[in-house]
């Protein structure tokens, strides 16, 4: 580990000569790259000279034990020892964390995807309910919030809806959203009060840009349709909706919230870019299968991941036997400390196989 973070330190120094040379502004390209790489070097180097720093006084600390000291400054003294050992310790493991693979696409907006499963009406109502939440969640954030597709039902439930939660670092704190979602409560359509079990099935693709996948028109069959709907004054009268079907892969994606056909059309592309780029990264992960037993976002569609128990209060994620008694705050955007536990479990795995080598 430590030769990697002198590796590291060295790289940073040279980024940190070519970039007061004015010669290198001649390539804006590449002094913008060289930008990214020292910002993204960084944090690391800070912690590694601290650490060094620390080091060093520990070092001249034990020197000065050594020497021939009366009992109260030996006792000042072995404690600075400790808490250098301490501080030390701390700022190894930071440094074990800060060498860990970044996603690359954890600074992504995200495509999020909610479809209702079993459970009939109550399903689709609770998909309601869920793009609820990650709305709420969404405005807590700051993050801007925008419709690509939606289908819903005469009581205000939810087929299935697409929609794009834009800003920086969305898809670092939603990508374990990815799976089946359980509920257990007394719907409002059950005259007798008995609980159901529904589902709702939950997507989080990052959004990608056109030059990250390659797409042949020649591949893509464009279909328009009228907007469908619940019904009264949303039902489009003209062909505004677009469905586009990836024929190579058989991916077929909708767009009809937007009254102009050339704006359904944009969305639909921006889902399928996304969905062609998930497809990829599926690939490439099957390949390296027994890393990703080893972490919780495996992005399973049909992996159930998290229970919302409503009679019990109840929220629980059975990927890291985690339950919070706080429905009604989850339900209302509150998912932070499920999020920081799933990326806490995620970080820890992640160290366990971890190579410094």
């Amino acid at each position: 580990m430590y030769d990697k973070l002198a590796a590291i330190e060295e790289r940073y120094v040279e980024i940190e000569t070519l970039l007061v040379d004015p010669d290198v502004y001649q390539d804006p390209q590449y002094a913008a790259k060289l930008s990214k790489e020292q910002k993204e070097l960084q944090p690391i180097v800070e912690v590694w000279r601290r650490y060094n720093a620390a080091s060093q006084e520990h070092e001249e600390a034990l020197a000065m034990l050594e020497g021939d000291l009366d009992s109260e400054f030996k006792d000042l003294v072995s404690e600075e020892i400790n808490s250098l050992s301490a501080e030390m310790d701390q700022l190894r493991e930071e440094m074990r964390i800060l060498l860990l693979p970044v996603d690359k696409d954890d600074e992504k907006s995200v495509i999020v995807e909610i479809r209702a499963g079993a459970g009939g009406e109550e399903a689709a109502l609770f998909a309601s309910s869920l793009y609820r939440m990650y709305t709420m969640y969404s405005d807590i954030k700051k993050y801007k919030i925008e419709v690509l597709n939606i289908n819903e039902t005469e009581l205000g439930g939810i087929k299935e809806i697409s929609f794009l939660i834009a800003g920086a670092g969305a898809y670092s704190r939603l990508k374990f959203e990815s799976g089946v979602h359980r509920v257990q409560r007394v719907p409002d359509t059950e005259a007798s009060g008995r609980i159901h079990t529904s589902t709702v099935t939950v997507a989080v693709l990052p959004e990608v840009e056109d030059v990250e996948v390659e797409i042949n028109p020649a591949d893509l069959q464009i279909d328009t349709f009228r907007s469908g709907g619940a019904g009264g004054q949303h039902v489009n009268k003209t062909e505004s909706a677009i469905r586009i079907t990836h024929i190579p892969t058989g991916i077929v994606v909708e767009c009809q919230d937007e009254r102009s056909q050339h704006k359904n059309k944009d969305s639909a592309m921006k889902v399928l870019r996304s969905k062609l780029y998930e497809k990829k990264l599926q690939e490439q992960n099957a390949k390296i299968a027994e890393e990703r037993r080893s972490q919780v976002g495996t992005g399973d569609r049909s992996e159930r991941i998290r229970t919302y128990n409503f009679p019990q209060g109840r929220v629980t994620d059975h990927r890291i036997n985690l339950s919070l008694h706080k429905i009604e705050a989850i339900m209302d955007g509150d998912l932070d400390e499920l999020i920081d536990a799933l990326v806490t479990y995620d970080r820890a795995e992640k160290l366990k196989s971890a190579s410094y080598n």
